[in-house]
């Protein structure tokens, strides 16, 4: 959409970019209502948009602001989900923009860009390396997803990298993808699950706020659900004298597998199942808008420090 706007001299002067949470009402009505300069149309780009969404009485007014932008402004609203269950957390099917949406007809256009699942992610990675003019390894993919999860933006950039470092000359190995790739998103997953182990709250909490600066509370939620599965998994195989074979079984490789077994070994297995059902209260708390989601997950911290 944005190279449709044209001369990017002229472009740059319509397009707006808005943060829901910092902009309110006001700052995106302005926005919105403005007329375009040398163009026919404008464009705003809101992210984040149900940050400040959480009353009847917000929401009916952003409705309202819908119902009333002019032809000339394409306003998209850039909206992080997690599917689950045969629909998305976020934007299920009852969700009151859904039901906006399917009374609004031709003026609303709902355009899915959903990312690879974490499965996936290795022979994206792979495929996206090829694509660079270079070449990850099986086992350097599978890595380099474990640290990136399916933030294939993030993924691009890193795989990037390393094959700089290779100078396209070799495929990449799994002792660069260590060395060389920010242990982000399921990486700081790991650490706060460590501190939430030794029971240092502080830690954890702060791990948590970090990533909540970057990351939609919905899809941090889904990592953290993801770390207790394996964790439960892992901890499953432990005690039934199969540690060894973490790796084949979850089909992780054997360097995130060492990490899991021994993270698994701080906990017991009647810990993390009151750990995953407490998880799933989470789910229903943030699912039904009784506790906002970041909140959901402080509450969360701090409930397992007390165990």
């Amino acid at each position: 959409m944005v190279a449709k706007m044209g001369d990017p001299g002229i472009a740059d002067l319509n397009i707006t970019r808005l943060d829901g949470r910092q902009a309110g009402i006001d700052e995106l009505y302005s926005a919105a209502n403005s007329m375009p300069f040398m163009a026919e149309r404008r464009l705003v780009i809101l992210t984040h948009p149900f940050a400040k969404l959480n009353s009847d009485s917000a929401r009916k007014k952003f409705m309202e602001l819908l119902d009333g932008l002019p032809s000339s402004t394409a306003l998209v609203l850039v909206i992080e989900d997690l599917f689950d269950r045969r629909d998305w957390k976020t934007l299920h099917k009852n969700h009151w923009l859904r039901r906006w949406m399917s009374g609004a007809g031709s003026r609303a256009l709902f355009q899915l860009c959903q990312l690879p699942a974490l499965n996936r992610m290795p022979e994206w990675i792979r495929e996206e390396a090829r694509q660079q003019g270079g070449q990850f390894t099986p086992e350097a993919a599978a890595a380099l997803a474990a640290y990136v999860g399916n933030d294939t933006q993030l993924a691009s950039l890193e795989i990037n990298k390393l094959l700089i470092f290779v100078d396209f000359k070799r495929a990449v190995e799994i002792e660069e993808v260590e060395e060389l790739t920010a242990q982000t998103g399921q990486g700081d997953v790991f650490e706060m699950v460590d501190a939430m182990a030794a029971g240092n709250t502080r830690k954890a909490a702060a791990i948590l706020h970090h990533l909540l600066e970057t990351d939609e509370p919905i899809m941090l939620f889904g990592m953290i659900v993801r770390q207790f599965r394996l964790l439960l998994q892992a901890r499953e195989l432990i005690d039934e004298g199969l540690g060894s074979q973490i790796a084949g079984e979850l089909h992780l490789p054997g360097f995130l597998a060492n990490k899991l077994a021994s993270q698994a070994q701080r906990f017991t297995m009647p810990q993390l199942e009151q750990i995953y059902h407490r998880l799933l209260l989470v789910d229903e708390a943030m699912k039904t808008s009784q506790t906002p989601a970041d909140l959901a997950l402080d509450i969360f911290i701090a409930e397992l420090a007390h165990s």
